[in-house]
């Protein structure tokens, strides 16, 4: 396939069996943040890579932090992603080492460390393999980020459970919206878009 091709096919998938890539594999998809865009060369990105027995230990850690959360997290939802942090053959944290005050904006870190993950789930995506970027709570526990190196003003930006897809799959572009709801020329004023 040709790579405008296997970018407009790209997606996630959380339905993940083994195996993961690994060795050089793993090391030539995570080079490819190393292309991300990167205003000033700060390269904020940081993968913190969890597999075999330490994905158990890792979702007993998510479960003792979500419990003692406040507001709660809800048990159903905790015993789900217990679940699936035990069972996704290859988790990758995504950290970001961000410096404040610095000449390059915090926000533009944060860009660049999106543009390198995103490198990454098409190289995944590339090489036949799949994967799901997740986020919300899990990456904003205090505790989960302390725990994987990250302190403040370091944010995890979720994480990659990569695998191989249960079953092949193939998403179809009828799912997805045309994106000339999501342009507009500039005329002089402010543009009005079509989805807005």
């Amino acid at each position: 396939m040709d790579a405008l091709e296997m970018l407009l096919g790209r997606h996630s998938v959380d339905s993940l069996v083994d195996p993961a890539p690994q060795g050089e594999q793993l090391m030539r998809i995570l080079q490819t943040a190393m292309a991300a865009p990167d205003h000033g060369k700060m390269r904020p990105w940081r993968y913190v890579l969890i597999e075999g027995d330490m994905r158990k230990e890792f979702a007993r850690l998510l479960e003792k932090a979500l419990s003692s959360q406040t507001p709660p997290v809800p048990e159903a939802k905790i015993e789900k992603r217990v679940k699936k942090f035990m069972s996704t053959p290859l988790i990758i944290a995504l950290g970001m080492r961000l410096k404040e005050n610095e000449k390059i904006p915090v926000i533009e870190q944060q860009m660049a460390a999106a543009a390198a993950y995103m490198n990454v789930l098409n190289a995944l995506y590339a090489e036949g393999f799949g994967a799901v970027w997740i986020s919300g709570d899990m990456a904003y526990n205090k505790k989960i980020r302390k725990k994987l190196g990250f302190s403040s003003p370091d944010q995890l930006a979720g994480y990659l459970l990569v695998g191989t897809p249960e079953k092949p799959s193939r998403m179809e572009e009828k799912k997805r919206p045309d994106v000339k709801g999501f342009i507009a020329k500039w005329e002089g004023e402010a543009p009005e878009f079509v989805v807005d």
